[in-house]
């Protein structure tokens, strides 16, 4: 058997230049530990940023890329607890997924259910976490409230439109391409629009004028402001990604004349404050939704780990609809 991991030893503008496949060999599981073979990893944006550059956290060099994923047990160490060959586990976020095989601590690993859609269980821990917090963390939402947020037809964008409709909230969807329309509205996006001039008077007529208290941006740049535009007085922008590239650009007189509060999600600073029992309770409903088919991610496409360069340049290309993911 060839064991294959998704390398990089520097970082660079190109992605897909500075990662390549290479062999390796795991080292001899101690007690607790176990070796997994992944079956399936998906290549988000951070992931992008991280081979870049321009991530909030950057690990050591060298490193293996993926931060998320699942996969079957293969062996487990004499004290591996109540794991079993052939199990479906949730990976450790961070141990480089990227990879066939991962040997992960027995007591990181976590159980999946069986017989559920182990690609959609492999986006479980950055996508849908980020959008259920950002629907509950910064504004006090009530059923046939409207939420507003751009790159709708995203991982999180995809998400959330799923979440809101469950929780009763009302969403109106920007995309940056016309083709994007109908999936988002296919997800169940009650307004979807192409982002452009006079969005926040395309908003208003779209709503009926409803006053709306949250927006989520994933783009920065001129569509921040764009964005900003269509909240009520007293509303929250917050913001999570820079897809553009650019800084957020924003009105004064949104902050001036309409009293907007801007805030930024990153759910790493998340992970540091949240209390063990609400991470459980957070990912305990997300993992049921998921393996019951009530919640899912559409995938672009799926590569082999031999063939990384194609797939982080596929992911980089943002031209596409749906998730990249690496399946072994």
């Amino acid at each position: 058997m060839t064991f294959l991991k998704a390398q990089y030893e520097q970082r660079g503008p190109v992605p897909q230049d500075v990662i390549h496949a290479v062999p390796f060999q795991p080292p001899t599981l101690t007690d607790d530990q176990v070796l997994v073979a992944v079956v399936a990893a998906p290549i988000n944006p951070s992931d992008v940023l991280t081979l870049t550059g321009d991530y909030g956290i950057l690990p050591p060099l060298p490193a293996v890329g993926g931060n998320e994923g699942v996969g079957r047990v293969v062996e487990c160490g004499p004290q591996a607890g109540s794991l079993k060959t052939g199990q479906l586990v949730l990976l450790p976020v961070g141990c480089g997924t990227w990879a066939t095989h991962v040997v992960a601590q027995a007591k990181r690993l976590i159980p999946l259910p069986d017989g559920a859609d182990a690609q959609q269980l492999a986006m479980l821990t950055v996508n849908p976490p980020t959008a259920s917090l950002m629907l509950s963390e910064f504004v006090d939402l009530r059923a046939g409230d409207w939420v507003i947020q751009n790159v709708a037809n995203s991982g999180v964008g995809s998400y959330l439109v799923q979440l809101a409709r469950q929780r009763g909230l009302r969403t109106v969807n920007i995309v940056r391409r016309e083709s994007a329309v109908a999936g988002v509205q296919a997800m169940g996006g009650d307004v979807v629009l192409v982002d452009g001039e006079k969005l926040a008077r395309r908003v208003s007529e779209a709503t009926g004028g409803a006053a709306i208290r949250l927006g989520i941006d994933a783009v920065g740049g001129a569509a921040t402001d764009r964005l900003a535009s269509c909240l009520a007085e007293g509303g929250t922008l917050v913001n999570y990604g820079l897809m553009s590239g650019e800084p957020c650009q924003i009105s004064p007189k949104s902050f001036v004349f309409n009293d907007l509060t801007v805030r930024g999600f990153w759910l790493a600073k998340w992970f540091r404050t949240a209390s063990r029992d609400a991470q459980t309770a957070l990912y305990g409903n997300l993992t049921r939704l998921i393996a019951s088919g009530q919640m899912r991610a559409p995938v672009h496409a799926t590569y082999k780990v031999e063939q990384i360069k194609e797939a982080v340049a596929a992911a980089h290309a943002g031209e596409r609809d749906g998730k990249i993911l690496i399946t072994p």
